[in-house]
């Protein structure tokens, strides 16, 4: 596992990412406030044909310049897709653990994070990546509500320029 591991079917899948891609996204802000949208762009490279490297540029939902870098691999120890995402908005990695469902058309990856309704207080959240077509993702942001339920607060749509 430590010197020239050959790359899996799930670190194949991972390599569906690979490119350029354009976003555009949708928060929910809350009880009684309009969603805000925002746009960007986002170059996926690989590393060795077992990790996936994203950079994505572009705004932030409400305005405001946004850069986020988001790691991704799978490791066959534990049988887990792994990964972290940083963004300039915010101070916290988000370290992700996650899972291919049987379809292999949906990633679905958990964090533990700051609660959005209480910084001071942390929350679990799903990204859930859905692979509509080769050109086209859908990521979904979910995050536990206090009543045990998830509450999706975000949906970007991701469309290959290259």
């Amino acid at each position: 596992m430590m010197h020239n591991a050959p790359p899996q079917k799930e670190h194949q899948w991972l390599q569906k990412l690979v490119g350029e891609w354009t976003y555009e996204a949708e928060a929910d802000m809350g009880p009684g406030k309009a969603p805000e949208r925002a746009k960007g762009v986002e170059t996926v490279r690989s590393i060795g044909g077992l990790w996936i490297v994203a950079e994505g540029q572009g705004e932030m939902p409400g305005g405001g310049p946004a850069t986020s870098i988001m790691t991704l691999g799978y490791d066959p120890r534990t049988k887990k897709f792994t990964g972290t995402w940083i963004g300039s908005m915010m101070t916290q990695l988000w370290i992700y653990e996650g899972s291919l469902d049987p379809s292999e058309k949906v990633l679905t990856l958990a964090a533990e994070g700051p609660s959005m309704a209480d910084e001071s207080k942390t929350a679990t959240y799903h990204d859930v990546i859905h692979m509509e077509s080769d050109d086209h993702r859908i990521l979904k942001a979910h995050v536990m509500g206090n009543d045990g339920k998830w509450q999706q607060f975000m949906t970007s749509h991701y469309r290959r320029t290259r």
